[in-house]
């Protein structure tokens, strides 16, 4: 159903174009949304995310089946978090200028979006399914493309918006118009798991002191039980 993968990634795109104005101005309401947002991120990753990456690894058909130990799913999850840490770390050591730590950055993030993208719009999903991972993916879109507001302000809302939207929108048309092998698939959604699991980790979940503990605790229970609720009613 073309229509829901197109919403998904109208949402994405709206997302990164109003980064800047999302995100509370004054320090509680900032601190609560980056709780939210952070509970919720971590919701994700243990209730679906990892699930799915055993799900990945134990759906692996022959002929590949045969030679399978069952964790090249979950090393190709660790391949994801080594190259985004590795690439992140040339970048910044390889400092020229602020003008070309942005593009670097950029384009690196650009591809990130576009490796999103396709492993969310590449796989059938109803519109319960659409607006599960709008809620979990959209917030963590935000707190990434904010950070990259705050550390380079002219340069994103002058050209890093669009080439992030750009991005979403290259593994969307990907994702519509070219059919993968399910083990390569599997490939691709373990590397962005790794990716995201690192950026989560890194930049989403607020320090103790910037944590709004209740909210973070409201944001975690409430999405871990319908997520639970909806694999559980939907088996996805």
């Amino acid at each position: 159903m073309l229509l829901i993968p197109f919403l998904i990634g109208i949402v994405f795109i709206f997302i990164h174009f109003f980064a800047s104005v999302l995100v509370p101005n004054e320090k509680l309401k900032r601190m609560k949304w980056f709780s939210f947002s952070g509970g919720l991120a971590l919701s994700y990753i243990f209730v679906y995310l990892l699930p799915t990456l055993h799900k990945q690894q134990t759906d692996i058909q022959e002929p590949y089946r045969r030679f399978t130990m069952e964790s090249e799913v979950y090393f190709m999850g660790l391949v994801g978090v080594v190259l985004f840490v590795g690439i992140q770390i040339i970048i910044h050591k390889n400092y020229i200028s602020q003008t070309s730590t942005f593009w670097s950055v950029i384009v690196f993030y650009a591809l990130y979006n576009a490796l999103v993208s396709y492993s969310v719009l590449s796989f059938e999903v109803s519109i319960v399914q659409a607006l599960f991972y709008c809620v979990a993916i959209g917030p963590h879109f935000v707190a990434v493309a904010h950070d990259m507001w705050r550390e380079f302000p002219v340069e994103y809302n002058k050209y890093g918006r669009y080439i992030l939207a750009v991005g979403i929108m290259v593994g969307w048309m990907v994702a519509l118009t070219t059919e993968l092998t399910p083990l390569f698939k599997s490939i691709v959604f373990a590397l962005v798991s790794g990716a995201m699991i690192y950026t989560v980790f890194k930049h989403e979940l607020p320090s103790e002191k910037e944590t709004h503990f209740p909210t973070f605790l409201i944001s975690v229970l409430v999405y871990s039980a319908i997520t639970m609720s909806l694999k559980y009613f939907f088996e996805w």
